[in-house]
């Protein structure tokens, strides 16, 4: 069976779409490195960390990969160079095999016995409003009542967004205005959830990271606000990132989960750049589960990671 069985034809080609700038990125460093070797050797492993690090995979993940490569050398003796891209694609999958983080096999709420709160963070720019509507849409297409929070009142545009995706999608979209308390604005919104007995409220909060104090006191108070309704909310923190920034999406990570419980990721904007190694390294490095990435603009392009999926797309000749 197919570690991806589960894919349509349709996600499977969207994927592979998406990843191309990052493949043939990734497969054009890859051919300078191995021309004119037959055996992969110390210097052709010199030049596949540098392929490595400079498609975002991150320096730690790189090691790890590189080490791993050095081991299977040593063990096998003599290993063609021509052999490396399926060699390096063995490694990482089982890299990030052992994450013991489990990849979801859809848009699925774990069953509570109150609605499932999600509180969406992230910097401004990285697409973490367009997520919240593409989440919702496709909880609502699976027969689930959704409420969404606009809480980033600090931007209109990200509450006037919200807005139009919950009229896009036909959600109701709870909204104080600009410049209101966020934390009231997540209260209400978790309160008319357990009032229509909903599925799930996902709440947007400010994309600003200025002062990690302030960060961790604003979301802070968000969380004791809306555990006066729902005593284990927010049940999922969910930490969007833009693919395209490399290594400043490492930094943001950094930083939120220094801030405040990151419980999943989103990743977002790979149809764009050829940085997507990005994923890679981020899956290793947090242990954080990557729950959704984003591959272009459709609703149905923001979608489930799965980590033998996306290895597979990214080498995928």
């Amino acid at each position: 069976m197919a570690f991806f069985d589960f894919f349509s034809p349709e996600k499977k080609e969207s994927l592979d779409k998406g990843l191309e700038k990052t493949k043939d990125s990734f497969f054009s460093k890859l051919g300078k490195a191995v021309a004119g070797k037959s055996k992969v050797d110390d210097e052709i492993l010199d030049d596949l960390e540098e392929v490595l690090i400079t498609s975002d995979v991150g320096v730690e993940t790189t090691i790890k990969i590189i080490r791993r490569i050095e081991e299977r050398v040593a063990r096998d003796l003599y290993l063609n160079a021509s052999e490396l891209d399926r060699i390096l694609k063995e490694e990482i999958a089982a890299l990030l095999a052992e994450n013991n983080t489990e990849d979801l096999k859809d848009f699925i709420i774990p069953k509570t016995d109150t609605p499932y709160v999600i509180m969406v963070v992230g910097v401004n720019g990285v697409g973490k409003t367009t997520t919240i509507g593409k989440l919702a849409s496709q909880f609502q297409k699976r027969g689930k009542k959704v409420v969404l929070g606009a809480a980033d009142t600090f931007r209109a545009a990200a509450v006037d967004q919200l807005k139009m995706w919950g009229e896009r999608v036909g959600v109701p979209v709870i909204s104080h205005g600009m410049n209101t308390d966020p934390a009231s604005v997540a209260f209400d919104a978790v309160k008319k959830g357990v009032e229509m007995n909903a599925d799930v409220v996902i709440i947007d909060t400010a994309g600003r990271l200025h002062t990690k104090v302030n960060l961790m006191n604003e979301l802070s108070k968000i969380k004791r606000v809306m555990q006066k309704f729902i005593e284990a909310a927010p049940h999922d923190v969910m930490l969007v990132l833009d693919g395209s920034t490399g290594q400043n999406a490492f930094i943001q990570a950094q930083e939120f989960t220094k801030a405040t419980d990151v419980t999943s990721l989103a990743i977002t904007k790979l149809d764009g750049t050829a940085k997507g190694g990005v994923v890679i390294g981020i899956s290793d490095q947090f242990k954080i589960p990557v729950k959704y990435i984003g591959v272009g603009e459709k609703v149905d392009d923001l979608q489930i990671f799965n980590k033998f999926e996306f290895v597979d797309s990214l080498f995928k000749k």
